[in-house]
């Protein structure tokens, strides 16, 4: 294999294992062993098991962001921002079940990124400035974007972990559910929700 090659392989196969048996229980050891390689060639490409972690968490967020952002260009209206906000994270969890698994578990001690509360900030600040603009055209205060940024995310996000594990409801029915919840509040919930358009 050439050296880009490898260090793919070690990608995937960290990856599959960090989704399964998490950072803590994956050993150096049995990636090497799993990628058909010395303990050492997982060093000089990555440093360590930390530094192949921190590659894989990087890519996830970037791909889960990356189609969060996609979704909420194509839409313009307030509730179809949030219907494809929650079917992008959804289509994540579906698509890329390792990597979901993976972001939502623990990180190292000691890391400030890659974890899952970061990546519910990171996706919070990408749809932070659409809400500000919403609630200046309501007449609502704008200042106050940041918190329903990071209510509405979470909410999504651990649905998504949720649903990852329970898989009961079809996706496009979690997110009509989630989107009901989120824009009619409690007190408005509607009897039978749906996405206003079919995806």
């Amino acid at each position: 294999m050439t050296g880009p090659q490898r260090r793919e392989q070690l990608l995937e196969v960290g990856a599959k294992l960090f989704a399964d048996k998490g950072f803590e229980a994956t050993s150096v050891e049995e990636i090497a062993a799993k990628a058909n390689v010395s303990k050492p060639v997982v060093y000089e490409h990555f440093g360590g098991k930390e530094g192949l972690y921190a590659v894989v968490v990087d890519r996830e967020i970037r791909t889960l962001l990356d189609g969060i952002t996609e979704a909420l260009r194509a839409e313009t209206t307030p509730r179809g921002l949030l219907e494809a906000a929650a079917l992008a994270l959804l289509d994540y969890v579906e698509g890329s079940t390792d990597g979901f698994r993976i972001l939502v578990r623990d990180s190292p001690a000691g890391q400030s990124t890659g974890n899952f509360a970061s990546l519910i900030s990171d996706v919070a600040t990408q749809v932070e400035h659409l809400l500000a603009a919403e609630f200046k055209s309501r007449k609502l205060d704008p200042k106050t974007a940041p918190i329903y940024a990071q209510m509405l995310v979470g909410m999504v996000a651990l649905t998504g972990q949720w649903w990852l594990d329970s898989r009961k409801f079809k996706k496009a029915d979690v997110a009509a559910h989630l989107v009901n919840l989120a824009w009619n509040g409690l007190s408005g919930l509607e009897a039978k929700p749906r996405l206003s358009e079919r995806r």
